[in-house]
């Protein structure tokens, strides 16, 4: 007879990673709602998180995400559709197109840039500069390992 898996006696930290995620996910949408941005979904996060201001393929985008192209290309048609997004032909490739912000998403992008950088200051004053720092340090490094072992 087998026995059950143990469970950890503490939450794991993929755990505590994830509930960070998810809860920073949701401000930033929270946020873009408040700043009078409806349209703005948890998915249009993977388009924030990689789309500079130079634009970027699609495939690339996925690939920086994680996710397939299908799904990417999925996001981007929806916020081309809200006017968020704009396709223009890539000058490396006239069979490529590039994933550029149109002037309303370059607003919403700065805000939302704005307040990635109120949470980093809230974080700061809450935990303390040395106490973040040393938070960001380690989630740094758990991604560095486990891209090292991939």
């Amino acid at each position: 007879m087998s026995s059950a898996p143990r469970r950890p006696v503490h939450v794991p930290l993929i755990a505590l990673a994830y509930r960070a995620y998810r809860a920073m996910a949701a401000d930033m949408v929270n946020a873009a709602h408040r700043a009078g941005h409806l349209s703005i979904k948890q998915t249009h996060n993977a388009i924030f998180a990689t789309l500079g201001y130079e634009g970027m393929r699609a495939v690339d985008m996925a690939a920086r995400m994680g996710i397939t192209r299908q799904s990417m290309g999925e996001i981007i048609r929806e916020m081309v559709d809200l006017g968020i997004l704009e396709m223009r032909p890539d000058p490396t490739d006239r069979r490529a197109k590039l994933v550029v912000y149109s002037e309303e998403g370059r607003r919403i992008a700065a805000e939302g840039f704005a307040h990635i950088q109120e949470l980093d200051r809230r974080f700061t004053e809450e935990f303390g500069e040395e106490e973040y720092q040393t938070a960001r340090r380690v989630l740094r490094r758990v991604a560095q390992l486990l891209n090292e072992d991939a």
